[in-house]
């Protein structure tokens, strides 16, 4: 885990936009819960051309936004389940095999908050991009937290379409105590605390009602 400056995070799904209003941010931490592969491209596009197919490695993203209205964790990656070669006991074993997921209990969202020297308890927003196992993996460790998703696919989630079945939704992410977690349920783009400074943007297609978000602020150092 690392602090990142505006260049690095404008990389990935924070979209950083300079507002001289709103230079309080203590700072945006990026890290990874692990990574998939390496395994062919094709696994994930089928429809690629065979002279286009080649080895790929994947980061399983999370970020950390450390807000003055309080800790906002975006994503909170795979299951600590799957961790130091476990994936077989939780994932379907055609998922771990076409995957080959790598991710040691270090690399856990949990661990990586107090590598930082922040609480998990203390987190107050987990915001959750979609239901995938890779970015839901881990809401049951924030049971105090406020779970911002889009309604229409926590639903997805809990009451897949037949389309949408398969071993990409895992039940055991956000089944038991977290159907009764505190969700803020959305219906597209939301401002999170009313200012500007974070705001959710629904992006759907992948699947049915991803979301990401785009954060104003003076600097990140």
């Amino acid at each position: 885990m690392k602090r990142l400056g505006i260049a690095l995070a404008l990389l990935a799904m924070l979209c950083i936009v300079p507002d001289p209003g709103f230079a309080q941010v203590k700072g945006v931490y990026y890290g990874t819960s692990g990574k998939f592969g390496p395994f062919k491209m094709a696994a994930l596009v089928p429809t690629l051309p065979k002279e286009k197919d080649r080895d790929i490695v994947i980061p399983v993203s999370i970020w950390i936004i450390d807000h003055p209205k309080g800790l906002v964790l975006f994503d909170t990656g795979n299951n600590l389940a799957v961790s130091d070669g476990n994936c077989m006991s939780y994932w379907a074993e055609a998922f771990c095999n076409m995957l080959k997921p790598s991710q040691k209990r270090s690399d856990v969202i949990d661990m990586q908050l107090k590598k930082l020297g922040y609480s998990p308890d203390k987190v107050k927003v987990v915001v959750t991009s979609h239901a995938h196992l890779d970015h839901i993996g881990n809401i049951k460790l924030f049971p105090n937290a406020v779970h911002v998703i889009q309604k229409k696919e926590l639903y997805q989630a809990w009451w897949p379409e037949k389309f949408q079945r398969g071993p990409a939704f895992v039940m055991g992410d956000f089944d038991g105590a977290a159907r009764d977690f505190n969700y803020l349920e959305l219906a597209g783009d939301y401002d999170l605390f009313g200012d500007g400074s974070i705001t959710i943007l629904s992006t759907p297609g992948h699947p049915l009602d991803d979301q990401s978000t785009k954060r104003k602020l003076a600097s990140v150092k």
